[in-house]
């Protein structure tokens, strides 16, 4: 536990207003136990919009203006993942709590710094893993520890879409750091191996679509399909157990999860199927219940908890040391990728 806030408004500095950056801006802004004194880009024309919409709001393309200001208690970084150790470290080291969007870092050497120091400081690091807020994914998890689903199996998971094509870091770092943050949340540990082929058709030499399987304890699996060179937006998600399966597509905002009844039940004392008859007489196909999930804005969740954490002194449920394990496993996918898919360690 760290000591809480001091009382009044958190002052809050939003580094990046570019693609994500504006939606922070606008949650922080919101919560009334917050106060925006400083938004940082070094594009003027960013700037001046900010500055129009958000008037009394002080702008900078400097991050020194908002690391050197006493009434700063906290840092939203929002630029590029190559950029993301180097000032979350000049933040922590100035005394600022920090959120920072996914990935945490581009290397575990350097997120482990960032875990460190943030724990040596005692001050609040936080990621932008927002899906561990998706009301869906959190039922999910509500699922596997309540065993509704049985024994959890295998997920696989899809993310897709048509771009946009990052210039620093390849898909892994941009799209599979949600897939791998949503599946060390619900077997609540980061998996032991991974194995990954990609492809550089865009930008050679930068992957731009992915496909690994991750290997996790008590026999459990994870495929993750990621790409920016798709026709189509998906967010599809299965998870097999047991006893129930599992579905979320995050795209249908009306009915995001069906929990289905089905599965294969075996008898391990009867003899092997041999039979097609035999096997359709195994197959347990059951009702599909459609739960009912409000799904609200898991950004406002995320960022309302990084502030509670300020308060309360506590840790965030997308923290550092949460986040550490996804930056281990994306790097080994991507020395599995350079390897020609050869399973790596984490």
């Amino acid at each position: 536990m760290r000591p809480p806030a001091s009382p009044g408004p958190v002052g809050v500095a939003i580094l990046g207003v570019g693609h994500w950056g504006p939606n922070l801006l606008r949650n922080f802004r919101e919560d009334h136990r917050t106060r925006i004194l400083w938004v940082i880009d070094r594009d003027s024309d960013r700037l001046a919009h900010v500055a129009e919409r958000y008037p009394g709001v002080r702008l900078s393309d400097s991050p020194a203006s908002a690391f050197d200001d006493p009434a700063v208690a906290a840092a939203v970084i929002a630029t590029p993942a190559s950029t993301h150790f180097d000032l979350a470290r000049l933040a922590l080291a100035a005394g600022k709590h920090c959120l920072v969007e996914k990935p945490l870092a581009t290397s575990a050497a350097a997120a482990q710094e960032l875990v460190r120091t943030a724990a040596e400081a005692r001050l609040t690091l936080a990621v932008g893993h927002v899906f561990l807020y998706n009301p869906a994914i959190r039922q999910a998890k509500a699922y596997i520890d309540e065993g509704t689903i049985g024994k959890p199996y295998y997920a696989s998971m899809v993310r897709t879409n048509l771009g946009p094509p990052h210039i620093d870091v390849n898909v892994s770092w941009d799209l599979a750091t949600h897939d791998v943050s949503i599946a060390n949340y619900w077997f609540g540990a980061p998996p032991n191996t991974a194995s990954a082929r990609g492809g550089s058709w865009i930008d050679r030499g930068r992957e731009d679509t992915l496909f690994a399987t991750l290997t996790y304890p008590d026999d459990r699996l994870v495929h993750i399909m990621v790409s920016w060179l798709s026709p189509r937006k998906m967010r599809d998600i299965t998870l097999v157990g047991s006893r129930m399966m599992v579905t979320i597509d995050d795209m249908n905002l009306a009915e995001p999860m069906r929990l289905h009844d089905k599965g294969i039940d075996s008898d391990t004392s009867k003899p092997f199927i041999d039979s097609f008859g035999a096997f359709r007489a195994s197959i347990r196909d059951g009702e599909i219940r459609v739960p009912r999930i409000v799904m609200g804005e898991p950004l406002r969740a995320e960022c309302q908890d990084f502030i509670d954490s300020i308060v309360q002194g506590r840790d965030p449920l997308a923290s550092g040391a949460a986040a550490l394990p996804v930056v281990r496993t994306i790097e080994a996918i991507n020395r599995s990728m350079q390897n020609r898919g050869r399973e790596e360690s984490v």
